[in-house]
């Protein structure tokens, strides 16, 4: 179990407090082979109160832990609490229903050290007659790959549709098997009564760092020009809501939006769906990167709010703005993206998943390369191996105007501190990343 107070919890009690962004979380969350798979599996479903209201409740969970010590008995007791706020974010006001459309949608919860754990969320209606009230089935996980998670989850619905207890069976199978590296598979082995046993094959993509992301999410909501819009304010780490109904296309947007910074990380407040009772988040003065859904509309635009950019993913537009977007970017480095993203946006070959996702990358990781890739050059070492940035002259050393106004900017940012920071512990440049 990791160590640390899950603040997400805290929020829940009170709602000034969010879950925070910290430094070096990325690496922590995204990239570790031989860990276990998950380490829980919760079934989160609604109970009806006695005011006539339902709250979610955790119903299930896999694996229950004994012999905590008991400080590990706290902090999953927090991670507990707050899991159903997330699962159910979109408040009490539930019927039982007769036909309900499966979605897949994940969160974040973080700890104070800074590291995260990912719920993986689906929310489906269990098989039966009548009416009934959806339920959710919850992975949390501290590694990020909402590809692999979203074929465990088909799985597990697929189960759930025969008997939660052909469940069981499964998700040992896959408690026991290590999480592969990238471009690496592992097959689990399940026995579903009157099929037999089933291989499972679980393949990680190739490019870890884009595991997490479904870049073609954001194309098919957004324009290219709005893109760089979002892309340009989270640069400068500005505050950020997203609205959308449909809780997939909230999380999986969002993501998508803090991918598009790599190899820099947003390092500041980021819940890709807040729940109704933390709604107030938007009145923070700090920058943030929030999911919120269209019904909540009207109480987000009456919040008072500092200046944020406010982008509507159902209609595709922005409702409101810092006014100076398009002025951020060098203008000639953003039409060069606009012209990349157009040409993916618009290509008649079908690409999959993965080719989109690699070609979307790379028209944004060529624009840090080109405004600046030269940090390196610009680290002074000393005898004892420590490093410092020198930001005069790596501004200095630009040569173009446009681009030196935008770096000036860029390297007061969180992110782009943290990275330099990291630099400077090692003579190896990070050129991975790049």
């Amino acid at each position: 179990a990791t160590e640390g107070k899950e603040e997400a919890s805290a929020a829940e009690n009170n709602p000034s407090r969010v879950p925070q962004g910290k430094p070096g979380e990325r690496s922590s969350v995204l990239y570790s082979a031989g860990q276990f798979f998950f380490e829980y599996l919760v079934v989160v479903s609604l109970k009806k109160m006695s005011d006539g209201h339902y709250e979610p409740k955790i119903t299930y969970q896999f694996p229950k832990r004994e012999n905590l010590l008991k400080g590990q008995k706290e902090e999953e007791e927090r991670l507990l609490q707050a899991i159903p706020l997330f699962c159910f974010p979109d408040g009490n006001n539930w019927a039982p229903v007769t036909e309900f459309t499966s979605e897949t949608f994940s969160f974040v919860l973080t700890n104070v050290d800074g590291s995260r754990k990912i719920g993986y969320c689906r929310r489906l209606l269990p098989s039966g007659r009548g009416v009934r009230l959806p339920e959710v089935f919850c992975i949390i996980s501290c590694l990020g790959c909402f590809g692999l998670f979203s074929k465990i989850l088909d799985e597990v619905e697929k189960r759930r549709q025969i008997s939660m207890a052909v469940i069981y069976p499964f998700m040992q199978g896959l408690r026991e098997s290590p999480f592969p590296a990238p471009g690496k598979t592992v097959t689990i082995k399940s026995f579903i009564p009157e099929s037999g046993t089933e291989l499972i094959k679980l393949t990680r993509p190739v490019d870890a760092h884009l595991e997490h992301v479904e870049f073609q999410a954001l194309l098919q909501q957004l324009s290219p020009h709005l893109i760089l819009h979002i892309f340009a304010s989270a640069v400068l780490e500005r505050r950020l809501i997203f609205l959308a109904e449909e809780l997939s296309v909230l999380s999986q947007c969002i993501h998508a939006v803090a991918a598009l910074l790599y190899p820099f990380t947003w390092a500041h407040t980021y819940i890709p769906v807040v729940p109704e009772c933390l709604l107030d988040t938007v009145c923070c003065p700090t920058p943030f990167m929030v999911g919120i859904q269209m019904r909540h509309l009207e109480r987000v635009l009456d919040q008072p709010m500092e200046e944020a950019l406010i982008v509507d993913l159902c209609e595709g537009k922005i409702l409101r703005a810092v006014g100076d977007e398009e002025e951020i970017l060098p203008i000639k480095l953003q039409n060069e993206m606009l012209t990349s993203l157009n040409r993916h946006n618009n290509n008649n070959n079908i690409h999959t998943s993965e080719q989109v996702n690699t070609l979307v990358s790379e028209a944004f990781v060529q624009f840090f390369v080109r405004t600046v890739g030269h940090y390196a050059s610009h680290i002074k070492w000393s005898k004892n191996g420590s490093g410092t940035f020198q930001e005069r002259a790596f501004c200095k050393a630009i040569t173009s105007k446009t681009n030196r106004k935008f770096v000036k900017k860029f390297v007061k940012t969180n992110m782009f501190s943290l990275f330099i920071e990291e630099a400077e512990k090692s003579r190896i440049p990070q050129e991975g990343k790049w």
